[in-house]
């Protein structure tokens, strides 16, 4: 008769067995760097090893054909593992300690995606390995999440009900060091304005015009005003996409490009509001007409404790990488294109308790408490609406020698080598173990769910994403490289 006990050794020796393996989708996906929502090949590879594996695939899922779920077990619980597998455009960059592309202009995985997704597939099949041994109810659920980086693809799973179900979910971003955070992060909207007015001959006949120019300038002037009235760690940013064809034509059509951020996801909803308003007026002061393109949204990260402290259990448990004197070399020698000034800067971001003494640290092997409650990452990720529907935690591995800026080709080299590889094989192994004592400790995930339930007093989810936007499928076309992060 199986013993109904699941083996986080049993586990971690799966990875260990398969490394070469797990090395070598991720190094696949590397080479692919497809964008966001474009993902066939890099998606299609993780569905199909899980699908070899005993998970049940649903492909295409929320309307988008680089989107999937994949199911091993069942009963109760259901813990979740997200995995992103989009690149970056401009970054192409082979692995080397130096700048050179792969291919000018090509896309690049310079946040590191490809270890992303595959970290949560090795976690994932392992985790199942030792489930499949005992007689231990439980259900993983695999999602694989496209176009991160640019068109909130989790919110639209979320919005699904996909993670309707789910108790609790984990996720894994490669980055400077190892630690399961607690900060949160900006809420979103991102919209483009079209402003019509009337061509007309600037010089023969101007009062015959109505620019849609002035409409779209007189707009961004009354959002800068409003600046100085709303709270400060708001962020809004711009850009003005479309401002006619040349000085001697009134433009007929303007068009501008909005993120509006903040720390609660009401408070981007206030501050749309009155950029809604200061757009109307544009229209009045210049007699033009608009309408506005809402193009996707996010919320801000609801952190957990519970899951924070077990992930660092974890991580304590398995014991961070021990590199080699080759990958030394490389780090060495990459780290000489990373200037002192940027790399006390990137530390100082941090707020870590004690940043001054990893100035001369190449890479950082610690594993500390995390330091970040309270705090707010002035970047979105969709992430978060999952954190608004279950415990949700993404924890990160030191990735890159310390100073590393995210989206550079030094992080897109050091994803496609060996130090990218123990980040890769350790997360997995966070994952797998974190999955395997939420189904094997109730009273664990009773407390995390209580956590949650307290940080939700007086919230309710609702879906960034308006309800006509079916996907994000519908944006493509119109801006096929748009990053949000």
């Amino acid at each position: 008769m199986k013993v109904p006990v699941l083996n986080k050794e049993m586990a971690w020796n799966w990875i260990t067995k398969n490394e070469e393996r797990i090395i070598e989708i991720s190094d696949k996906i590397w080479e692919l760097a497809e964008l966001g929502l474009e993902e066939f090949k890099s998606s299609a590879l993780l569905a199909d090893t899980l699908e070899e594996h005993g998970f049940h695939v649903k492909r295409g899922i929320a309307g988008m054909p680089t989107a999937f779920e994949a199911v091993y077990g069942s009963g109760k619980p259901v813990i979740g593992i997200m995995g992103e597998y989009d690149a970056l455009p401009g970054l192409s960059q082979k692995a080397v300690p130096y700048k050179e592309p792969v291919k000018e202009g090509a896309p690049g995985h310079g946040c590191g995606h490809n270890i992303h997704g595959t970290s949560g597939l090795a976690g994932a099949i392992a985790a199942k390995e030792s489930l499949e041994q005992t007689e231990q109810k439980g259900t993983i659920k695999f999602f694989g999440t496209p176009a991160e980086e640019t068109y909130d693809a989790k919110a639209f799973i979320v919005r699904a009900g996909h993670f309707d179900d789910v108790e609790a979910v984990l996720s894994h971003h490669p980055s400077e060091m190892n630690v399961g955070h607690l900060y949160s992060t900006l809420a979103m909207n991102m919209a483009k304005f079209h402003f019509y007015g009337v061509a007309s001959h600037a010089a023969y006949a101007p009062e015959s015009g109505r620019s849609a120019l002035d409409a779209l300038e007189l707009m961004n002037i009354g959002v800068n005003f409003m600046r100085e009235h709303i709270i400060q760690e708001a962020r809004i940013h711009y850009v003005t996409e479309e401002g006619g064809g040349q000085p001697n034509v009134v433009p007929s059509y303007a068009q501008s490009w909005y993120y509006i951020r903040a720390p609660e996801r009401d408070q981007v909803d206030q501050i749309y509001e009155w950029v809604l308003k200061i757009a109307d007026g544009a229209d009045q002061m210049a007699r033009t007409t608009h309408a506005v393109e809402h193009l996707t949204g996010c919320s801000n990260i609801i952190p957990n404790k519970g899951l924070s402290d077990l992930v660092i259990a974890n991580m304590r448990e398995i014991g961070a990488p021990q590199y080699t004197r080759e990958e030394l070399s490389f780090a060495k020698e990459l780290a000489k294109t990373i200037t002192k000034d940027e790399k006390i800067s990137s530390l100082r971001i941090t707020k870590r308790p004690g940043w001054k003494d990893l100035i001369e640290v190449l890479i950082d092997q610690t594993i500390p408490d995390a330091w970040d409650e309270g705090e707010v990452l002035p970047g979105s990720t969709d992430v978060s609406d999952v954190s608004w529907k279950t415990p949700t935690m993404e924890f990160t591995t030191a990735t890159w020698v310390l100073g590393t800026a995210p989206h550079s080709w030094q992080a897109v080299a050091q994803c496609g080598m060996g130090i990218g590889h123990q980040s890769l094989l350790f997360a997995a192994k966070i994952i797998a173990g974190t999955v395997l004592d939420l189904m094997t400790k109730p009273e664990l995930l009773n407390s995390i769910h209580t956590e949650f339930h307290q940080r939700m007093k007086g919230r309710e989810y609702k879906t960034p994403i308006p309800a006509d936007i079916t996907s994000p499928l519908e944006l493509v076309n119109k801006s096929p490289t748009f990053i949000k992060r």
